[in-house]
């Protein structure tokens, strides 16, 4: 696979599909911009070297075709900002206007492309529309590892039509910092599972079972858990059909001699929402009309200590509606634990994308531990061990 710093990019239209699919408030702000600083190095290293660079992403889930409110051209002047220079916009990604300002780039500058969800052909993976994408560029360079476990125009089909296929430094981080989790983990190597679903986690939980001491469970996927060992979830949110294959995970985890470790306590409340009448409850023993929407006091005293002695962290979910501030508790924990863990006994730690690292990052933790993913659904997967083809078109 070629990367970004085995490459010189003087003189060359880098066509870089990033992952822009940032969270913007109702007044077309960027809320969180990580994914957007994430890319600042393969940038700079491209118009470093003298290359120009066209940036080509997605932004939401557009359904009929060209939206404002999912228009990239909202990113223009705070991508102005970050680079430091001027971003040129084409308000379609393979209209005349993409033609027109990307032949007459120059050394140094920046090209903003038009949402490529707009054209039904991107998720579609249309070998036409990759094709049409791939005459406004010289080099390809696939920085968007987030979007890596889809087979999108953007991100798998074009490669076909490049000659030199880099891997972006964000791509290669990802990759590395996986690898090194799953292959070359210092012991002991706790992961903790959150999240709402068994389902979302079951495949990367399997495989973890063989690598892992510790696995942690947490989260809205504790209660089908609780479900499979007999106990009371009132209203909590839970996957009844899934109580077989909960059954199952905990019996593997036995047989392979890894440590469970689920919640003693529960915080709940009498209704969802953040001002709800709260109450913390043994695990099991949760009445009717209540849910648990956090771990307890006393679970997180135990998650912590099982943490804080690990040498490898690998953390994606948070334990309850970290959103909501009065059930946030239990998630903050976790990132101080992880935090300490990294700092004070040197443990890798990854935190695996999605609401991980919002939780990490809104927390003021984002540089205080060892790598936080933007790949979220592409790292379950990566992890689970399939091929992502987003990868395999680099390779």
């Amino acid at each position: 696979m070629k990367t970004v710093d085995s490459y010189n990019f003087a003189g060359k239209r880098a066509l870089v599909r990033v992952d822009f699919n940032v969270p913007l408030n109702e007044r077309f702000e960027i809320t969180d911009d990580t994914r957007i600083k994430a890319t600042i190095p393969t940038i700079t290293k491209i118009l470093n070297d003298g290359g120009s660079v066209i940036l080509m992403s997605h932004l939401g889930r557009p359904k009929d075709g060209p939206t404002d409110k999912y228009s990239l051209k909202h990113l223009v002047t705070p991508l102005s900002v970050v680079f430091g220079r001027p971003v040129k916009f084409a308000d379609d990604c393979i209209g005349q206007s993409a033609i027109d300002l990307a032949a007459s780039l120059q050394s140094g500058e920046i090209l903003l492309l038009e949402n490529l969800r707009f054209y039904k052909e991107e998720e579609k993976g249309n070998v036409e529309f990759a094709e049409k994408l791939s005459k406004l560029g010289d080099v390809w360079v696939n920085d968007a590892f987030g979007t890596a476990h889809r087979a999108h125009a953007s991100t798998a089909v074009i490669g076909q039509f490049f000659e030199d296929r880099i891997c972006g430094y964000v791509m290669q981080a990802e990759i590395e910092n996986a690898q090194r989790v799953l292959e070359n983990s210092e012991r002991p190597f706790t992961a903790i599972m959150g999240g709402s679903k068994v389902s979302d986690k079951i495949l990367i939980i399997e495989r973890l079972l063989d690598k892992v001491d510790n696995l942690i469970i947490g989260g809205g996927m504790t209660y089908t858990f609780v479900l499979a060992e007999g106990g009371k979830i009132g209203n909590s949110i839970s996957e009844p059909d899934k109580v077989e294959l909960a059954k199952e995970i905990l019996i593997k985890a036995k047989e392979k001699g890894v440590n469970v470790y689920m919640p003693v306590d529960n915080l709940c409340a009498d209704k969802f929402s953040n001002d709800a009448e709260r109450q913390v409850v043994a695990s099991g023993a949760i009445p009717d009309g209540w849910q648990g929407l956090d771990i307890g006091p006393e679970t997180a005293e135990i998650f912590k200590k099982v943490i804080e002695a690990s040498k490898t962290v690998l953390w994606n979910g948070p334990m309850g509606v970290f959103e909501f501030p009065n059930f946030a508790a239990g998630t903050n924990a976790i990132a101080d634990s992880v935090v300490k863990a990294t700092e004070e006994n040197g443990a890798f730690s990854l935190i695996g994308g999605g609401d991980s690292a919002s939780a990490v990052n809104n927390a003021g933790y984002g540089d205080r531990v060892s790598y936080v993913s933007t790949g979220g659904g592409a790292l379950l997967e990566y992890m689970e061990g399939k091929v992502l083809p987003g990868v395999a078109a680099l390779q």
